[in-house]
């Protein structure tokens, strides 16, 4: 049995953005994960009656950065403006340096689903959400 080491937990504080190349220091966080598409199939004599068979997947993500400037919204706008939404790469990389090695995932065919034109409060750091699809990923470096 491999004992757990405290010390190499991995911090999301060391985590960076690329958009097609392009560093986002505002991001603080990225969450990107696959769910699975599954049709059920009924089932006699099973208790529940059905059974599920995988069928595929959609890759689903959020951006979140803190906002610095309108690059991401203007990027956007242009595509929307233009009727093209343009499929973009995101680069996720996870590099704690007392981490056993280092985590990088490219999301490819990356759309975000949304544009947020304005959404600000007085007195608050204007942090956004951005929501997005993917259609395809490649897990470049990962931690063993």
């Amino acid at each position: 049995m491999e004992r757990m080491i405290p010390e190499r937990a991995i911090s999301g504080t060391h985590g960076e953005v690329w958009i097609d190349g392009e560093k986002f220091a505002e991001a603080y966080g990225l969450q990107a994960k696959v769910d699975f598409i599954k049709e059920k199939v009924p089932m006699c004599g099973a208790p529940s009656g059905q059974g599920q068979k995988y069928m595929g997947w959609e890759g689903k993500g959020t951006l979140r950065i803190t906002k610095v400037n309108s690059r991401l919204t203007r990027k956007v706008a242009e595509q929307v403006k233009r009727g093209v939404l343009e499929p973009m790469t995101i680069v996720s990389k996870l590099a704690d340096p007392a981490a056993f090695g280092a985590e990088r995932v490219v999301l490819k065919g990356c759309i975000f689903d949304d544009l947020t034109l304005a959404d600000w409060e007085s007195g608050k750091i204007v942090q956004e959400e951005k929501p997005f699809t993917f259609t395809d990923f490649d897990l470049v470096d990962y931690i063993e």
